[in-house]
């Protein structure tokens, strides 16, 4: 099994001279501290850490999983070892609010740590993902005295969060659920159900779990609007943080599942156990949307991660494999056999893998930077316009980085061959691994139909409108553009066209016919996520080009290449908007025309 590399140049490439991170931080109060310097050095720690200490327990663990005993759960051996070294170095409250102990990091800066968790070991990686969006929540809704008593610990690493919503009767239609929570006359809340798919539920990490619940009041109204979010810990906590007695939560087994089998997806019971309401009385759904979104978007990093974890798996394989011979003659005739990647074939999978990991990072560091102009900037338009761009982006953040992630697996899985199917290689982990990243948090088909029904035809396209502007601004005119470039800006525009085009022609559809936005949702996020990457691949064959003239710090080879990979998407990846276009236009007839009685 080959090792894993932190993508510390490309990262740096991204961050520094693609997207300027440094300006953009001094031009907000709250990151006006950090510079390039700083954040190279919080990223080399990230890289060594997850290289050194997690990688080598990532097969390991999928080849143990977790042990359920007794209504408790073991993590995989080194598991727990691994967690308090990161906690004892502070990486469980980077992005925390630093009035409560975090570390205010911008999001810029932790997607890149979150990428390098989830390439190293995905399964590991979900419970910090999971604490991440608890802390998240709670810091934007609980009240002071909870934050006070539950961020620091959770920033800590001393306790864990988890979030569920999930029950065996439901699963997206949240408002079936039956979970009860009943006043107890003291202020708190009985809380009585149970939940299957928890993340993290039980383990042996950390001594307290702090769960965050959906359940209904006795007097909620049916649905979704009777929903309302109780904060619930295993172990009750007094009000100095020592821990009490258990508190009415209990594991009932262990999911039996495809891939990530380090992480504890567990089936929880609750019976009674005291909860505190956060936020408001049935409003719960969406107050929980803020932990929602952020997972949403974490996942796509496991998506990206696994990608390039496997892209180098696979690259470490092809340098070494020979078979045949260079479609011109020997690339190497003094052996008996050439190394595969002179193969036409090997190198379709291999670029495929890099254009699709490359353009996923630069498009993750996009919806980064915009949440921490969401958050940071002091300039209320500009968060405002930013807000509705992460809007409008977090269903393709989360679909379209698992939905090629997973491509980019099965691409490297394939480049083995045979070797691939087995286990010693580690390729099918990743196969099986990324998997699960387009099903949870809102299977990829739940956000293409809130894509298309929340983001684009309830407010007739006004962030699509608001993102055209934004694309348009920086393409540019075609005068002054430089040779190199202009195949990058001709596609980047070509697709912003295509996208206004099929935009509107929707909107209008959708407005006569009602499954016209269902039926071209997956189409529809697809069009937009290759339309993105087109502009994301203008910027950094800019940014490139930029280095190549001037002698950037990446150095020649590293900007050709990257010049090299780009024209790959845009020749061999891009044109596949061209189909996507044609099927939306398709309209729903055909995919409504069967009786469903005769599937």
């Amino acid at each position: 099994m080959a090792d894993y590399r932190a993508p510390l140049e490309d990262m740096r490439f991204v961050r520094d001279e693609v997207f300027h991170a440094e300006q953009e931080w001094q031009a907000m109060p709250s990151t006006a501290e950090l510079n390039a310097e700083l954040a190279d050095a919080i990223l080399e720690e990230a890289g060594r850490l997850v290289e050194a200490e997690l990688f080598p327990l990532n097969q390991r663990g999928d080849a143990e999983g977790c042990l359920f005993e007794g209504g408790k759960v073991r993590t995989p051996a080194g598991f727990r070892e691994a967690f308090l070294e990161l906690a004892r170095g502070g990486w469980c409250g980077l992005g925390g609010n630093p009035d409560h102990g975090g570390q205010g990091l911008p999001k810029l800066l932790t997607q890149a740590f979150d990428e390098m968790l989830y390439a190293s070991n995905a399964s590991f990686a979900l419970y910090l993902a999971l604490n991440n969006g608890a802390g998240l929540l709670l810091d934007a809704y609980a009240d002071e005295a909870t934050k006070a008593l539950y961020l620091p610990r959770l920033y800590a690493g001393e306790w864990l969060g988890t979030m569920c919503l999930t029950e065996p009767h439901c699963g997206t239609d949240l408002g079936l659920i039956k979970t009860r929570a009943v006043p107890d006359g003291s202020g708190g809340y009985a809380i009585t159900g149970s939940k299957i798919w928890i993340t993290g539920g039980e383990h042996d990490l950390t001594e307290n779990i702090v769960h965050l619940v959906l359940a209904k009041l006795p007097d909620a109204p049916a649905g979704a609007k009777g929903i309302s979010l109780f904060l619930v810990p295993k172990r009750r906590v007094h009000e100095d943080g020592s821990l009490g007695e258990p508190n009415g939560v209990v594991c009932g087994g262990l999911e039996h599942k495809m891939g990530i089998k380090g992480s504890a997806t567990c089936v929880m019971h609750f019976d009674e156990a005291r909860g505190i309401l956060i936020g408001e009385p049935h409003q719960g759904l969406a107050t929980m949307f803020t932990m929602m979104n952020y997972e949403r978007l974490s996942i796509g990093l496991q998506g990206l991660g696994l990608g390039d974890v496997a892209y180098q798996g696979a690259m470490a394989f092809a340098r070494e494999r020979r078979q045949s011979r260079a479609p011109g003659g020997a690339a190497e005739p003094d052996q008996a056999a050439d190394p595969i990647l002179v193969h036409p074939d090997v190198r379709r999978m291999a670029l495929d893998a890099r254009a699709w990991n490359e353009g996923g990072r630069l498009f993750a560091a996009f919806v980064a930077s915009e949440l921490d102009r969401a958050k940071y900037h002091p300039d209320v338009e500009v968060r405002d316009a930013s807000a509705d761009l992460v809007a409008l982006l977090t269903p393709v953040a989360k679909a379209f980085l698992t939905d090629r992630g997973f491509a980019a697996t099965v691409e490297a899985q394939q480049l083995y061959g045979g070797n691939g199917y087995c286990v010693e290689w580690g390729a099918e982990q990743y196969v099986r691994d990324a998997r699960i990243a387009m099903i949870y948090e809102g299977t990829n088909g739940i956000q293409a139909m809130d894509l298309v029904g929340r983001k684009l035809t309830r407010n007739r396209g006004a962030y699509v409108k608001r993102l055209v502007e934004r694309v348009r601004e920086d393409l540019g005119g075609g005068d002054d553009i430089e040779p190199a470039l202009r195949p990058f800006q001709e596609a980047a525009m070509r697709e912003l066209e295509r996208l206004e085009r099929v935009s509107a022609t929707l909107i209008e559809a959708a407005g006569k016919e009602p499954a016209a936005a269902g039926a071209a949702a997956h189409d529809y996020l697809h069009l937009l996520g290759h339309a993105l990457y087109a502009w994301m691949w203008f910027k950094a064959a800019r940014a490139a080009n930029r280095g190549l003239s001037g002698n950037g710090p990446a150095g020649k080879d590293f900007y050709q290449a990257k010049l090299v990979v780009g024209r790959h998407f845009l020749e061999r990846q891009l044109p596949r908007s061209e189909s996507l276009e044609r099927q939306i236009a398709a309209g729903p007839e055909g995919l409504m025309a069967l009786d469903r009685h005769l599937f």
